[in-house]
């Protein structure tokens, strides 16, 4: 953070509204005091991220990312902190002054930087091999599959000629380390063969972030090698569960809805027919990140996934991840071909359009997939079919949703509504009622379980401490960061201290002084933590009480044990200090 002033840092976080913010990148609901969303951080369905808009920070309960804004931003769009800076500050409409990076910093996000220019060179490197003889087989491949020129050079597709170690040799011509290379991910390393390209004899797709940065790579082998196709290892600049090929071209198409496939090459197939809005996984299961993402340019997406079986079941796991990102799904139906890369050679883009605008509703689908497993001429197969419809009535959010899909399965299937809907109910109590044994308690011991609650309640109470200023200050009355005997917390403690002196109490800016994702995790779970359910002002107070008091016996039986046992003016300290500690009474006053 040293390219900017502190005082500069903090305009731009007080004019960045951290629930603002987020949502522009997720779905947030309020829920109580706080926001709750789907993590973008890890892959899950259930809202386990809380922003807290009065603390500015956010916290998932489930992987533990946490952090301020600044964070966010950096994590999301996978950025510097100067970056971050500059899109949180052009957003608030702040101009930054221009900087010079020091030394230090600049090896600080050398790296990435460096990963980013070799990927970029790399690319360069493939595309220029593909228009030299030796990249004849490659784009004899491309066109081939009826991909014009224009299209190759749209998508920037290259071709890494048959041999392991010539883009080895032309990056190290440039000056890279072995080091760097192998962070890249365009290096391979084994004890026999050493250092060798990772991608040779291969049509080479790059990829691009939204930003048209190329991030990293894919490439299909030519001939019958395995594998097929061949991705970019996750590193420093590349997450496949938080990219899509093709977003860089298709967030700028300007149409109702997204098309999702399932390959490099349909998604150019799409782009060449003129469905510009086609994107694609990156070799991975839709993951719920990608479906946030999404939902930043469109709220209608159309699934083009295989018509075979592994099609069918991409499409179903990905159908209630895009609902619950708030987006609608469509499913395009494209038999009697496999995929849109197919269908477009053999029907044509107006074929594929009339295809699009008669796409099936998810639910349809669904519905459609679920009825291939029953026999409906006999009658206990008919009866579990409906078992099974009202267990999926059941994913649905109770209310006016769950109450419409009701509607429409009673009348594909001929039922009264009321009849559908009491199914769905007496399911609901049924499995309601299901309870899992309980797991078997693992053998303890009990100085482990005492040391695990004096840490909790530390941890809490750095939690009391950061709700507000005024209760910073209740319960510095009480207890001193020194009293704090987990080194995290004493720490977290004294900066809140230093802030509360200069009158700038922000417990969002204290991760800038936590460098590791394990601190800041930690951190964020302590600044972002819940507090227990109070009903009143005396309930309050009496949880507070029993918090510090927690804290305090654990700093002494700290002090006990650490003291020289013939230290008589310690021992009379502690002897004190448990006196007063009798005598405690907290007041939120």
């Amino acid at each position: 953070m040293g390219f900017y002033s502190q005082d500069l840092v903090e305009e731009v976080r007080s004019r960045s509204d951290i629930v603002d913010v987020i949502s522009g990148y997720l779905k947030l609901q309020r829920k109580g005091s706080n926001y709750v969303g789907v993590c973008p951080f890890h892959n899950d369905r259930n809202p386990s991220m809380s922003v807290n808009q009065s603390r500015q920070i956010y916290h998932c309960f489930s992987c533990g990312a946490g952090g301020d804004v600044f964070k966010f931003v950096m994590e999301y769009e996978n950025l510097t902190f100067p970056e971050a800076m500059k899109v949180l500050a052009d957003r608030a409409g702040i101009a930054l002054p221009e900087r010079e990076s020091s030394k230090e910093a600049k090896q600080q996000a050398d790296i990435k930087a460096q990963i980013m220019e070799m990927n970029k060179l790399a690319a360069k490197y493939y595309y220029y091999t593909l228009r030299q003889p030796a990249g004849k087989k490659g784009l004899d491949y491309l066109l081939g599959r009826q991909l014009c020129m224009e299209t190759i050079q749209k998508f920037g597709l290259g071709y890494a000629d048959q041999y392991s170690n010539s883009l080895y040799r032309y990056l190290k011509s440039k000056g890279y380390s072995d080091q760097l290379l192998k962070e890249s991910g365009l290096m391979q390393v084994d004890e026999k063969r050493g250092m060798y390209d990772k991608f040779w004899n291969r049509v080479i797709f790059p990829i691009m972030d939204s930003r048209n940065r190329v991030i990293g790579f894919g490439g299909r082998v030519m001939g019958e090698g395995k594998p097929k196709y061949l991705n970019s290892p996750e590193t420093k600049v590349f997450d496949k569960s938080r990219n899509l090929y093709g977003l860089n071209l298709a967030r700028l198409s300007r149409k109702p809805n997204i098309i999702l496939c399932e390959g490099y090459m349909d998604v150019i197939a799409m782009h060449q027919a003129g469905f510009s809005q086609a994107v694609a996984s990156l070799g991975t299961a839709f993951t719920v990140q990608q479906s946030v993402i999404l939902k930043r340019y469109t709220n209608e997406v159309l699934l083009t996934y295989d018509s075979d079986e592994a099609g069918v079941r991409a499409a179903q796991r990905a159908i209630p991840i895009l609902r619950d990102a708030g987006l609608t799904a469509k499913i395009i139906n494209m038999e009697p071909y496999k995929d849109p890369d197919e269908f477009v050679k053999a029907m044509g883009a107006e074929s594929f359009q009339k295809r699009m605008d008669e796409a099936e509703s998810s639910f349809s689908f669904e519905l459609r997939m679920m009825e291939r497993q029953y026999d409906f001429e006999e009658p206990e197969s008919k009866t579990a079919f409906f078992k099974a419809l009202a267990e999926k009535l059941l994913t649905y959010e109770q209310g006016i949703e769950r109450n419409n899909y009701v509607q429409a399965a009673a009348k594909r299937y001929h039922l009264r509504y009321e009849e559908l809907l009491d199914l769905v109910a007496q399911t609901g109590k049924r499995l309601g009622g299901l309870t899992r044994a309980p797991a078997p308690i693992q053998p303890v011991r009990q100085k482990k379980r005492l040391e695990d609650a004096g840490l909790s309640s530390q941890q809490l109470l750095i939690t009391w401490m950061s709700l507000e200023e005024h209760m910073f200050s209740v319960v510095r009355r009480y207890v001193s960061p020194e009293e704090f005997t987990d080194p995290l917390c004493q720490k977290v403690a004294k900066l809140l201290e230093e802030q509360k002196a200069k009158g700038q109490f922000h417990p969002a800016a204290l991760f800038q002084y936590f460098t590791e994702d394990e601190e800041q995790k930690k951190v964020s779970a302590m600044l972002g933590g819940a507090l227990p359910v109070m009903s009143g002002r005396e309930e309050e107070e009496k949880a507070l009480q029993e918090t510090i008091l927690r804290v305090k016996q654990n700093h002494i039986a700290w002090q006990t044990k650490h003291m020289d046992p013939n230290d008589m003016e310690m021992l009379q300290k502690i002897i004190q200090k448990r006196r007063e500690m009798e005598k405690l009474h907290i007041s939120l006053d």
